[in-house]
């Protein structure tokens, strides 16, 4: 018989130890009703929920059940979200909680898009006021550049239908098939003058030139909603 995955386990685990009842997890989070109880996985959406409403759960014990069950006064003071809504409950609701992903853990984006819940995330993204986002990814390469730089991370909304979603002159992140390997890119997308087959793919440094490729050749795609750049890490 299917056991309850281990984030759900230490869900209720925490709930018991606050005194919480299933129910008010329920009302206080927008949680599924009933999904607590159920022997199966948590999904993305719900575990995303939780941890936006109760910010005092380790979020490595929760995936892990490593570490203490609450956070340490470290960890808050690493987390100013943590602090900046605890007086606002109704901005901590909408405040969504994106998960950070390595493309070369996850095996590229196409991989990662297909099946989000077997890929761990490396970390999560707490921002205030971010449009709807799947996802956030690190940028590699300098074609971009000065826009995004290596080492950027660039937030994702997915797009699932490739052929008629696209919006001409936007940034995407893309998988393209190059001869059997995967080219994982950010590019605008620009109207192909070669053939309506195609789409023309603009970098941001003039030193790179643009590219016309097939659109049958791209095989995930994903609109970038915004993106972060670390100045110092000291």
């Amino acid at each position: 018989m299917q056991e309850k995955s281990i984030i759900k386990q230490n869900i209720l685990r925490y709930l018991d130890f606050k005194g919480i009842t299933p129910y008010k997890c329920y009302q206080e989070t927008g949680i599924t009703r009933g999904v607590l109880t159920q022997n199966n996985g948590m999904s993305e959406e719900n575990t995303s929920k939780f941890l936006a409403y109760y910010t005092d759960v380790n979020i490595e014990w929760l995936l892990t059940g490593n570490g203490e069950m609450i956070k340490s006064t470290m960890n808050f003071l690493r987390d100013p979200s943590a602090s900046y809504f605890k007086n606002s409950d109704e901005k901590l609701k909408d405040t969504q909680i994106i998960p950070l992903y390595s493309i070369e853990a996850s095996a590229g984006i196409v991989t990662l898009f297909s099946d989000t819940s077997s890929t761990k995330p490396i970390d999560f993204i707490q921002i205030p006021n971010l449009p709807k986002c799947d996802g956030a990814v690190y940028v590699t390469g300098d074609s971009m550049y000065p826009l995004l730089k290596s080492g950027d991370i660039v937030m994702y909304k997915q797009i699932h239908d490739i052929k008629n979603g696209i919006f001409w002159g936007e940034m995407y992140l893309l998988s393209i098939d190059l001869d059997g390997d995967e080219l994982v890119t950010v590019k605008y997308i620009q109207k192909s003058e070669v053939s309506k087959r195609h789409i023309k793919l603009v970098s941001q440094n003039k030193h790179h030139d643009d590219r016309d490729v097939e659109l049958s050749k791209v095989r995930a795609i994903a609109l970038v909603k915004a993106s972060i750049r670390i100045n110092s890490m000291s």
